[in-house]
């Protein structure tokens, strides 16, 4: 874990100086979830990086505790939220995997381009179906590099050991909506813009 947190601290800048790949998708994305928002809700966001998305959603939910294992992400995450006068974001360092909370507690939680990047992503997934309340909606958008960078398998141990590739988990888009079936989600969304981009998907909590 130590050597993971050195990767995205030393990746930080060039993360929070990069340009949104695809604008159109994500606006499309922003849209889909603000459609489910509501001013009474508390949402998680983990693996949130420089702060870009919870900021954007804050205006229309009562909280949104952000978090993420990479302290000099959440240096500049906590530098934009007060640029953008937005007082409703926390943001902690956190890891999801050890994160210890109570069921039902959460009305959304938010893993976005995240899950490809986790060792086990059933339990992450399973957690968070825990940790949301009946009805809740788990929102995420995840590289399924199966579908068309199969080889990634061979790469990416090679690519972590030298300290050159965080870990990658190389899953279809198939795969990934088994997994979150497996967990008892039922699918609300899932989308994705053509074969080498994200999949956005929604799972939704029975009740």
């Amino acid at each position: 874990m130590a050597e993971t947190v050195k990767f995205w601290d030393r990746l930080s800048e060039r993360y929070y100086r990069q340009p949104i790949a695809d604008e159109e998708s994500y606006r499309i994305k922003l849209e889909v979830t603000q459609a489910l928002l509501r001013p009474d809700m508390e949402i998680l966001e983990f693996g949130c990086g420089t702060g870009g998305t919870a900021i954007k959603h804050a205006a229309r939910v009562r909280h949104i505790r952000a978090i993420d294992f990479s302290e000099a992400m959440l240096e500049k995450a906590r530098a934009r939220a007060h640029a953008a006068g937005v007082d409703n974001v926390t943001f902690e360092r956190e890891d999801i995997v050890d994160l210890a909370m109570p069921d039902e507690i959460y009305d959304m939680v938010l893993g976005m381009s995240i899950l490809h990047l986790l060792e086990d992503p059933d339990a992450v997934i399973a957690k968070v179906f825990a940790m949301l309340k009946p009805g809740g909606h788990f929102v995420s958008s995840t590289a399924c590099l199966g579908d068309t960078m199969g080889f990634f398998k061979l790469i990416a141990p090679a690519g972590r050991a030298l300290g050159l590739l965080p870990i990658i988990n190389v899953m279809t888009a198939d795969a990934l909506v088994e997994k979150f079936r497996r967990a008892g989600f039922d699918i609300a969304h899932r989308w994705q813009p053509g074969k080498s981009k994200a999949m956005f998907l929604i799972g939704k909590k029975p009740g």
